[in-house]
């Protein structure tokens, strides 16, 4: 639902004849924690700068300063959100907190509170593009790095202060409270952590992506891995073969099989 939500908000205001006026396009990337593991569920996008025109024959530029109003969008993000919300709690597939009896009283506190939907400056290339895509698509709630020590139970790591400009600092929690903050983050079977809209959609790869770079003059962008095995994927990325035998450094790991099971041994 918040996946949807957010979808069908910035693909209506884009819609809007008064902004865009055209179909956009967006990458959705769900982040669900903070820098301590605390649970704090949110969704990254990035926009496209224009959309595919009603007729599919014009490409229509957004702003270079301006792409929606915020108050706009966050209202709408909002409104959209909590009928989804509603809906569920009347079918029953999502059940409300104790002591509630319906969604009214829900929908008046949500409704009390400013919604905000940040937005941040368009990028100035592609590598910026790709470097924020990779903070959020493949990382883990926290790497091995952050973690300082493992003793007596406890586990104590690193993590940046936002509310204090960022100033590096650490917090000890008990280990079950450790693992428990960690678990909030491993999507269910079935959950997907990223998700396309608008002329982006997985339908309209063919089509209606298809025709944005004819509009736009543009090539379709290749991946530089396509047709690559995973090991040479790997060997690309990190510049290190995989199956370069630990031992003597120059030999290779040969796989060899031995009661119903595979092992890698020096070659």
């Amino acid at each position: 639902m918040f996946f949807k939500a957010a979808g069908k908000a910035l693909i209506q205001c884009t819609a809007n004849p008064q902004f865009l006026g055209a179909q956009g396009g967006a990458v959705a990337i769900l982040h669900t924690w903070g820098q301590t593991l605390v649970y704090h569920p949110h969704i990254h996008m990035i926009v496209s700068a224009g959309g595919l025109s009603e007729d599919q024959m014009e490409w229509v530029p957004s702003g270079k300063k301006f792409f929606l109003p915020v108050r706009m969008l966050s209202n709408v993000f909002r409104g959209i959100l909590c009928r989804l919300l509603e809906q569920a709690t009347v079918n029953r597939r999502i059940n409300l907190p104790d002591g509630l009896i319906d969604f009214k009283s829900v929908k008046t506190q949500c409704y009390r509170k400013k919604w905000v939907v940040y937005c941040e400056k368009p990028f100035s290339d592609t590598d910026r593009l790709i470097q924020y895509l990779g903070n959020y698509t493949h990382r883990v709630a926290i790497s091995n790095q952050r973690i300082l020590s493992h003793k007596d139970g406890e586990v104590c790591f690193c993590y940046k202060d936002y509310k204090s400009a960022g100033i590096n600092r650490s917090i000890t929690l008990d280990a079950n409270e450790f693992i428990s903050r960690f678990l909030q983050h491993v999507l269910p079977c079935g959950f997907y952590k990223i998700r396309y809209f608008g002329f982006m959609a997985m339908r309209n790869m063919q089509s209606k992506l298809a025709k944005c770079f004819d509009l736009i003059e543009k090539a379709a962008f290749l991946p530089v891995f396509e047709g690559m095995t995973a090991l040479e994927v790997w060997r690309n990325i990190t510049g290190r073969d995989p199956l370069c035998c630990p031992i003597c450094k120059t030999g290779k790991m040969k796989p060899k099989t031995g009661f119903g099971k595979n092992e890698l041994k020096p070659g």
